[in-house]
């Protein structure tokens, strides 16, 4: 599957939305491994404010946007509370965001692909570590980034509990 990945443009904005609508309109369904929801998270603005501070990058497949990334050097809060392996003011770290596929493509290599450009712009931007978070019951993606070499640092509270999601992995991968 050829997928190219790209920083995100103002002409992509409608296309993200409509997949995270599609995708949470697909989770709210099924399983809702990531206990994402409509019109809360993530939602247009979130597209906006990526792509206006050229952070957000889509991936695309036969020109059409099958998934997303923000990588930025943001944290949440709960991270200062971790022990991580690389310790650092976040200068030198990326932090993933928002990464997402449109069902239809699940299982078809955007999220390896995705992490995977993630960890190539980190070198090349010359960061020492990636970071990210996942709510504790999202199992598939916890297998993605562990198979994609992410280590397990703690388990913290994002503040995010009125919305049923009590706790979240985080994990890191040194570059």
């Amino acid at each position: 599957m050829d997928i190219t990945i790209e920083l995100g443009q103002a002409n992509d904005i409608d296309e993200l939305e409509q997949l995270y609508n599609d995708l949470n309109d697909h989770l709210a369904k099924g399983i809702n491994f990531p206990g994402w929801k409509k019109g809360v998270y993530p939602i247009r603005q979130d597209a906006i404010d990526g792509i206006e501070r050229s952070n957000l990058y889509v991936a695309k497949y036969n020109g059409k946007i099958v998934g997303s990334v923000i990588l930025n050097h943001v944290p949440e809060v709960a991270y200062y509370k971790a022990k991580w392996e690389y310790e650092s003011d976040y200068s030198d770290v990326f932090v993933i965001h928002y990464i997402c596929c449109t069902p239809k493509f699940w299982k078809c290599g955007v999220g390896n692909a995705l992490i995977g450009f993630s960890m190539e712009h980190g070198i090349e931007s010359q960061v020492k570590s990636i970071r990210l978070d996942v709510y504790e019951g999202n199992i598939p993606a916890i297998r993605l980034y562990e198979k994609c070499g992410f280590k397990y640092i703690d388990t913290v509270d994002l503040g995010l509990g009125n919305y049923g999601l009590n706790w979240f992995k985080l994990y890191e991968k040194l570059l």
